[in-house]
Protein backbone atom coordinates (compact mmCIF):
# COMPACT_ATOMS: atom_id res chain seq x y z
CA UNK A 1 0.00 0.00 0.00
CA UNK A 2 1.45 3.18 -1.26
CA UNK A 3 0.13 6.77 0.92
CA UNK A 4 1.22 10.24 0.10
CA UNK A 5 3.10 12.27 3.05
CA UNK A 6 4.09 15.67 3.63
CA UNK A 7 7.98 15.78 2.36
CA UNK A 8 10.15 17.17 5.35
CA UNK A 9 12.73 17.65 3.06
CA UNK A 10 13.86 21.14 2.50
CA UNK A 11 12.43 22.57 -1.05
CA UNK A 12 13.67 24.98 -3.72
CA UNK A 13 11.11 28.30 -4.33
CA UNK A 14 9.12 28.80 -6.93
CA UNK A 15 10.54 30.21 -10.07
CA UNK A 16 10.29 34.15 -10.51
CA UNK A 17 6.89 35.19 -11.56
CA UNK A 18 4.92 32.34 -9.89
CA UNK A 19 5.55 32.92 -6.36
CA UNK A 20 8.20 33.74 -3.55
CA UNK A 21 7.32 31.43 -0.46
CA UNK A 22 8.75 28.02 0.00
CA UNK A 23 6.90 25.18 -0.81
CA UNK A 24 7.48 21.62 -0.27
CA UNK A 25 6.68 18.57 -1.82
CA UNK A 26 3.51 15.53 -1.87
CA UNK A 27 5.79 12.27 -1.15
CA UNK A 28 4.32 9.03 -2.37
CA UNK A 29 5.92 5.88 -0.93
CA UNK A 30 4.93 2.50 -0.23
CA UNK A 31 4.72 2.11 3.79
CA UNK A 32 5.09 -1.63 3.16
CA UNK A 33 8.39 -1.01 1.97
CA UNK A 34 9.30 0.78 4.93
CA UNK A 35 8.41 -1.18 7.85
CA UNK A 36 9.99 -4.54 5.60
CA UNK A 37 13.52 -2.48 5.39
CA UNK A 38 13.16 -1.18 8.99
CA UNK A 39 12.83 -4.64 9.72
CA UNK A 40 15.40 -6.02 7.63
CA UNK A 41 17.85 -3.73 8.70
CA UNK A 42 17.07 -4.47 12.35
CA UNK A 43 17.88 -8.00 12.05
CA UNK A 44 20.88 -7.44 9.83
CA UNK A 45 22.32 -5.05 12.32
CA UNK A 46 21.35 -7.48 15.44
CA UNK A 47 23.50 -10.17 13.95
CA UNK A 48 26.16 -8.48 12.58
CA UNK A 49 26.75 -6.40 16.27
CA UNK A 50 26.55 -9.94 17.76
CA UNK A 51 29.07 -11.65 15.79
CA UNK A 52 31.53 -8.86 16.05
CA UNK A 53 30.87 -8.69 19.40
CA UNK A 54 31.30 -12.51 20.56
CA UNK A 55 32.89 -13.46 17.11
CA UNK A 56 36.90 -14.65 17.03
CA UNK A 57 38.61 -14.65 14.20
CA UNK A 58 38.04 -13.22 11.01
CA UNK A 59 34.23 -13.42 12.09
CA UNK A 60 34.11 -10.36 13.45
CA UNK A 61 35.90 -8.59 9.96
CA UNK A 62 33.07 -10.86 8.07
CA UNK A 63 30.52 -9.35 9.79
CA UNK A 64 31.58 -6.14 9.23
CA UNK A 65 31.93 -6.58 5.31
CA UNK A 66 28.27 -8.09 5.05
CA UNK A 67 26.85 -5.13 7.21
CA UNK A 68 28.68 -2.50 5.07
CA UNK A 69 27.27 -4.58 2.00
CA UNK A 70 23.96 -5.49 2.79
CA UNK A 71 22.58 -1.88 4.98
CA UNK A 72 23.07 0.34 2.17
CA UNK A 73 21.19 -2.11 -0.25
CA UNK A 74 19.01 -2.97 2.31
CA UNK A 75 18.30 1.03 2.69
CA UNK A 76 17.95 1.22 -1.36
CA UNK A 77 15.26 -0.48 -2.35
CA UNK A 78 13.13 0.03 0.92
CA UNK A 79 13.40 3.11 2.56
CA UNK A 80 14.84 4.79 0.14
CA UNK A 81 12.37 4.75 -2.94
CA UNK A 82 9.83 8.05 -2.97
CA UNK A 83 8.18 10.14 -5.29
CA UNK A 84 8.02 13.90 -4.75
CA UNK A 85 5.72 16.10 -6.49
CA UNK A 86 4.81 19.14 -6.40
CA UNK A 87 3.12 21.69 -9.20
CA UNK A 88 6.43 22.23 -11.36
CA UNK A 89 7.82 19.10 -11.48
CA UNK A 90 8.23 15.43 -10.95
CA UNK A 91 11.42 14.10 -9.06
CA UNK A 92 11.76 10.39 -8.50
CA UNK A 93 14.04 8.63 -5.98
CA UNK A 94 14.42 5.36 -7.33
CA UNK A 95 17.45 2.92 -5.75
CA UNK A 96 20.68 3.64 -7.50
CA UNK A 97 19.13 7.44 -9.21
CA UNK A 98 17.50 9.99 -8.41
CA UNK A 99 15.93 11.95 -11.90
CA UNK A 100 14.35 15.08 -11.96
CA UNK A 101 11.39 15.43 -14.62
CA UNK A 102 9.91 19.46 -15.02
CA UNK A 103 6.17 18.39 -15.89
CA UNK A 104 6.67 19.98 -19.93
CA UNK A 105 9.27 16.77 -20.11
CA UNK A 106 7.04 14.58 -19.16
CA UNK A 107 5.49 12.61 -22.18
CA UNK A 108 3.10 9.96 -20.73
CA UNK A 109 2.86 7.87 -16.84
CA UNK A 110 2.03 4.15 -17.90
CA UNK A 111 0.58 1.52 -15.54
CA UNK A 112 0.82 -2.24 -17.09
CA UNK A 113 2.79 -4.81 -14.30
CA UNK A 114 4.80 -1.46 -13.20
CA UNK A 115 4.59 2.21 -12.71
CA UNK A 116 6.46 4.35 -14.97
CA UNK A 117 7.38 7.59 -16.31
CA UNK A 118 8.66 8.33 -20.04
CA UNK A 119 9.84 11.78 -20.93
CA UNK A 120 9.98 13.37 -24.12
CA UNK A 121 12.30 11.55 -25.49
CA UNK A 122 11.23 8.05 -25.07
CA UNK A 123 12.98 7.10 -21.73
CA UNK A 124 11.58 5.29 -19.40
CA UNK A 125 11.75 5.90 -15.39
CA UNK A 126 10.09 3.16 -13.41
CA UNK A 127 8.84 3.98 -10.44
CA UNK A 128 10.26 2.04 -7.69
CA UNK A 129 8.10 4.16 -4.81
CA UNK A 130 4.56 2.68 -6.73
CA UNK A 131 4.81 -0.33 -6.75
CA UNK A 132 2.14 -2.57 -8.47
CA UNK A 133 -0.14 -5.12 -6.98
CA UNK A 134 -2.24 -7.26 -9.00
CA UNK A 135 -3.78 -8.28 -5.68
CA UNK A 136 -4.62 -5.09 -4.53
CA UNK A 137 -6.03 -4.57 -8.39
CA UNK A 138 -8.17 -7.76 -7.41
CA UNK A 139 -9.81 -6.87 -4.29
CA UNK A 140 -10.47 -2.94 -5.80
CA UNK A 141 -12.66 -5.04 -8.67
CA UNK A 142 -14.50 -7.31 -6.64
CA UNK A 143 -15.19 -4.53 -3.82
CA UNK A 144 -16.23 -2.30 -6.98
CA UNK A 145 -18.43 -5.42 -8.26
CA UNK A 146 -20.29 -5.68 -4.53
CA UNK A 147 -21.05 -2.08 -4.10
CA UNK A 148 -22.45 -2.53 -7.66
CA UNK A 149 -24.72 -5.35 -6.75
CA UNK A 150 -25.53 -3.23 -3.63
CA UNK A 151 -26.32 -0.30 -5.41
CA UNK A 152 -28.95 -2.52 -8.14
CA UNK A 153 -30.70 -4.49 -4.88
CA UNK A 154 -30.81 -0.52 -3.11
CA UNK A 155 -32.71 0.71 -6.55
CA UNK A 156 -35.05 -2.07 -6.93
CA UNK A 157 -35.89 -2.00 -3.01
CA UNK A 158 -36.26 1.62 -3.69
CA UNK A 159 -38.88 0.91 -6.41
CA UNK A 160 -40.94 -1.26 -4.15
CA UNK A 161 -40.77 1.01 -1.30
CA UNK A 162 -41.82 3.62 -3.00
CA UNK A 163 -44.64 1.57 -4.40
CA UNK A 164 -45.86 0.86 -0.66
CA UNK A 165 -45.05 3.69 1.39
CA UNK A 166 -47.30 3.38 3.57
CA UNK A 167 -45.77 -0.43 4.52
CA UNK A 168 -44.46 1.18 7.78
CA UNK A 169 -40.49 0.05 8.40
CA UNK A 170 -40.50 -2.15 5.02
CA UNK A 171 -40.79 1.24 2.92
CA UNK A 172 -37.77 2.93 5.50
CA UNK A 173 -35.62 0.22 4.74
CA UNK A 174 -36.28 0.54 1.09
CA UNK A 175 -35.31 4.38 1.48
CA UNK A 176 -31.98 3.51 3.52
CA UNK A 177 -31.06 1.20 0.99
CA UNK A 178 -32.07 3.39 -1.76
CA UNK A 179 -29.89 6.07 -0.44
CA UNK A 180 -26.75 3.76 0.58
CA UNK A 181 -26.68 2.66 -3.80
CA UNK A 182 -27.07 6.32 -4.53
CA UNK A 183 -24.04 6.16 -2.50
CA UNK A 184 -21.93 3.57 -3.60
CA UNK A 185 -22.89 4.98 -7.30
CA UNK A 186 -21.54 8.59 -6.42
CA UNK A 187 -18.50 6.90 -5.49
CA UNK A 188 -17.12 5.17 -8.58
CA UNK A 189 -15.63 2.64 -9.47
CA UNK A 190 -12.86 1.20 -6.66
CA UNK A 191 -9.07 1.21 -7.61
CA UNK A 192 -6.21 0.09 -5.89
CA UNK A 193 -4.75 2.44 -3.85
CA UNK A 194 -1.23 3.15 -6.67
CA UNK A 195 -3.54 3.04 -9.50
CA UNK A 196 -5.02 5.97 -7.82
CA UNK A 197 -1.98 7.70 -6.86
CA UNK A 198 -1.02 7.55 -10.61
CA UNK A 199 -4.33 8.93 -11.60
CA UNK A 200 -3.33 11.80 -9.39
CA UNK A 201 -0.37 12.35 -11.39
CA UNK A 202 -1.73 12.34 -14.75
CA UNK A 203 -4.46 14.90 -13.92
CA UNK A 204 -1.86 17.31 -12.53
CA UNK A 205 0.62 16.46 -15.36
CA UNK A 206 -2.26 17.39 -17.77
CA UNK A 207 -3.26 20.22 -16.00
CA UNK A 208 0.94 21.84 -15.82
CA UNK A 209 2.71 20.67 -18.16
CA UNK A 210 1.95 23.77 -20.90
CA UNK A 211 2.63 26.49 -17.99
CA UNK A 212 5.69 28.29 -18.35
CA UNK A 213 7.11 27.04 -14.65
CA UNK A 214 7.22 23.29 -15.59
CA UNK A 215 9.61 23.48 -18.13
CA UNK A 216 14.00 22.64 -18.71
CA UNK A 217 15.93 19.81 -19.11
CA UNK A 218 15.56 16.22 -17.16
CA UNK A 219 18.39 15.60 -14.67
CA UNK A 220 19.63 12.00 -13.38
CA UNK A 221 21.84 11.86 -10.77
CA UNK A 222 23.45 8.23 -9.50
CA UNK A 223 23.21 7.71 -5.65
CA UNK A 224 27.04 7.59 -4.95
CA UNK A 225 26.42 7.64 -1.42
CA UNK A 226 24.93 4.18 -1.51
CA UNK A 227 26.85 2.86 -4.26
CA UNK A 228 30.26 3.60 -2.65
CA UNK A 229 29.92 2.02 0.84
CA UNK A 230 28.38 -1.09 -1.03
CA UNK A 231 30.95 -1.65 -3.50
CA UNK A 232 33.39 -1.44 -0.80
CA UNK A 233 31.18 -4.00 1.27
CA UNK A 234 31.10 -6.21 -1.35
CA UNK A 235 34.98 -6.27 -2.57
CA UNK A 236 35.98 -6.34 1.32
CA UNK A 237 33.86 -9.38 1.68
CA UNK A 238 35.18 -10.78 -1.15
CA UNK A 239 38.68 -10.36 -0.36
CA UNK A 240 37.98 -11.83 3.14
CA UNK A 241 36.53 -14.74 1.42
CA UNK A 242 39.14 -14.99 -1.17
CA UNK A 243 41.69 -15.51 1.91
CA UNK A 244 39.61 -18.58 3.46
Amino acid sequence: MTTPDPSREPEPTKPAGTATTPYKDRVYRSPAGVVGGVLVLAIVAWLGIDAVVVGEGRTPWLALAVMLFLGPVVFAYTLRPAVFVNDDRLRIRNPLRLIVLPWGQVASLRSGFSNEVVDESGTKYQLWALPVSLRARSKAARQDARAARAAARADARGGQGGSGSGRGRGGAVGAADLGAGAALAAGGPRRAETDRAMDELRELHERRQGEPGTQGEVTVRWAYEIIAPAVAGAVLLGVLWGLG
